[in-house]
């Protein structure tokens, strides 16, 4: 099982998302900043730890976690993933590769701002399934009151 917290980190109702692929896998997807819980860390501890390293951006505030998703994948065993979804928030700023590990510059191609109405049109792959139908209520601040459980 691998714990997993994944940010939604929104800089004036634009979310960031990063484009890249599994090891071995050919095609990518884009998908939200964030990553494994390390040991004797939080979810929240590991969500501002991925904030600062994925993007170089230091100042934000992170705020609830909004939803709950687990499921298994190839990582290159098979992995329970128990994603927990944080609502982070920022001011801009460019994101800087500069904290990024060799893996992750072989195997991230891109990272950008995303408006939600760019994320309703695109063809492209994006994880988690079905996020440009939930995060509008993330970008106005209508957060739920707890947890929702999302599908994998």
């Amino acid at each position: 099982m691998r714990p997993t917290a994944r940010v939604l980190l929104d800089r004036r109702d634009r979310i960031l998302l990063m484009n890249g692929r599994l090891p071995g896998a050919a095609g990518g997807a884009w998908f939200t900043i964030g990553g494994g819980v390390e040991p004797g860390e939080t979810y929240a501890e590991a969500a501002a730890r991925e904030i600062r390293e994925e993007t170089g951006i230091t100042d934000f505030e992170l705020g609830p976690v909004v939803w709950l998703r687990q499921g298994v994948l190839r990582l290159p065993q098979v992995t329970l993933l128990k994603e927990q979804y944080i609502v982070a928030r920022c001011g801009g700023g460019e994101p800087d590769r500069g904290g990024w590990t060799a893996l992750e510059r072989d195997l991230v191609d891109d990272i950008r701002w995303w408006s939600h109405g760019d994320l309703a049109r695109t063809g492209e792959r994006v994880f988690p399934p079905g996020l440009a139908d939930r995060l509008p209520g993330v970008l106005s601040g209508r957060l739920p009151t707890e947890p929702e459980s999302i599908p994998w």
